[in-house]
């Protein structure tokens, strides 16, 4: 199998056989637990629910009318933290004798659904008659487009602003194949646009207040969730280094048509990933299957402390990666062609908690040591543009450069305009994206109701 092939597809998901025994193992909970555990209030004790007694368009329509990217979802939330965390299947105990220590597999159920409504082509949304409100939309990320659904399902006209050539935000340009392919994003986008919603990709919304003039321009409302795409850097100020990469390019590679050429850079190299979260352990991954000679993930805390899932980090172990836990990466060794050949370390230990509850990883003096490495990807955390303020100057942000919102509505300090998604809270789950987009929406119709009013 070539290297191509082992990044074209996902796994395949649940067949009706295998669904509908999981959801046999449900213990119908009254006030469902797993459904207070949704971040996008998806409902999972209603769709499953549904499935098990077989009403299976009822369980798609839940799904669906509470979150257009239920699939997407499905596939990429963390499901045992979030939802499985609280199913009551799993809760064996001499007070809860009925647990079987095995939460449902709520995620691949919900994958299962999505899915079996595409095969069958049934359709959950009608195109409805449009309204004269027009509300723009600033990125096609999760965030973007569960508000431009919420406000289309009700005829709103919505215009989603996309800089990118394709929509989908980190949903096509940030996720790996082999976990989100791009078949199964194709058929979630035109839910999407079966709503009438009109998109406008490689048209970016910057400049002087190029966000807030939108509203002189003919638009009612608008939403604001452009997403994070710079990268947090080792050596911000650094000159290029050939063969250092940051994570958005890196994983960008792999997606829009350049795979080909960061193959041909990875393979029988030796790579170094910087970071401890999901998308290090997309980054380590891709690189194993990219025929890397060896592929090192440096992590400057311990194993227990990584904010990877538990699944993630077994998974790259499997996959051969090598980890370098308590080391923390200082600078770049270069060769006179500025080459990158090594990253320089320092060994760490760990003191007092900090605000995180995590112990303080501490250098050891005199600890320094050199990995060789051909190719370095800084998996370290995504910020927001520096200049992204002067895109909404009366827009208040706080001192990262993120938006700030009222909790409740996703409304900024300027009348009219919203926000959602990683620019107001910084990297998180797709499934608070959603939940953001579906508040603001809401918020969205109250305010341009009392407009008319």
């Amino acid at each position: 199998m070539s290297a191509a092939d082992r990044f074209k597809h996902m796994n395949k998901g649940f067949d009706l056989g295998q669904a509908l025994a999981e959801a046999d193992r449900c213990l119908l909970c009254h006030d469902a637990p797993c459904s207070r555990g949704c971040p996008a209030e998806t409902d999972p004790g209603a769709f499953i629910r549904k499935l098990r007694f077989q009403n299976i368009t009822g369980a798609i329509r839940t799904i669906k009318t509470n979150n257009i990217m239920g699939g997407a979802c499905g596939v990429l939330c963390p499901t045992a933290r979030l939802c499985e965390k609280e199913c009551s299947a799993r809760l064996k105990s001499l007070e809860r004798p009925e647990g079987a220590d095995s939460p449902i597999q709520i995620g691949k159920i919900q994958r299962f659904l999505i899915e079996h409504g595409w095969q069958t082509g049934f359709q959950v949304f009608e195109k409805p008659a449009a309204r004269p409100e027009k509300v723009a939309v600033v990125g096609s990320g999760p965030s973007g487009l569960s508000c431009a659904a919420e406000l289309a399902q009700d005829g709103y006209q919505v215009t989603i602003f996309e800089e990118r050539p394709e929509p989908g935000g980190v949903l096509r340009y940030g996720v790996v194949a082999y976990r989100f392919d791009m078949a199964f994003l194709e058929k979630e986008m035109q839910d999407i646009k079966n709503l009438g919603i009109t998109f406008q990709c490689n048209h970016r919304i910057d400049g002087p207040e190029g966000a807030e003039k939108l509203l002189q321009d003919g638009f009612d409302a608008v939403f604001l969730g452009p997403g994070l795409w710079d990268a947090a850097r080792l050596k911000p100020d650094a000159p290029a280094i050939d063969g250092l990469y940051s994570s958005v390019k890196y994983l960008s590679m792999l997606r829009d048509g350049r795979f080909n050429d960061i193959h041909q850079k990875v393979k029988d190299k030796t790579v170094a990933v910087i970071g401890g979260g999901s998308v290090a352990m997309d980054c380590v991954e891709s690189a194993v299957k990219l025929d890397a000679k060896d592929v090192y993930l440096v992590y400057r805390r311990s194993y227990s402390q990584m904010p990877a899932e538990s699944d993630e980090r077994i998974e790259a172990l499997e996959a051969g990666v090598h980890y370098l836990l308590l080391n923390q990466p200082v600078d770049f060794i270069t060769s006179k062609q500025n080459c990158l050949t090594g990253l320089k370390l320092v060994r760490t230990q760990l003191g007092a908690p900090d605000e995180s509850g995590r112990r303080t990883p501490e250098l050891i003096k005199g600890s320094d040591w050199v990995l060789d490495a051909d190719i370095v990807v800084e998996a370290i955390g995504n910020k927001a543009e520096d200049a992204s303020p002067q895109w909404y100057p009366n827009v208040k942000v706080n001192n990262r450069n993120l938006i700030e919102v009222d909790a409740e509505t996703g409304q900024t300090s300027v009348k009219g305009i919203f926000a959602g998604g990683d620019i107001i809270r910084g990297p998180a789950l797709v499934v608070q994206a959603v939940q953001d987009g579906k508040v603001a929406a809401k918020a969205i119709k109250t305010y341009l109701n009392k407009q008319e009013a």
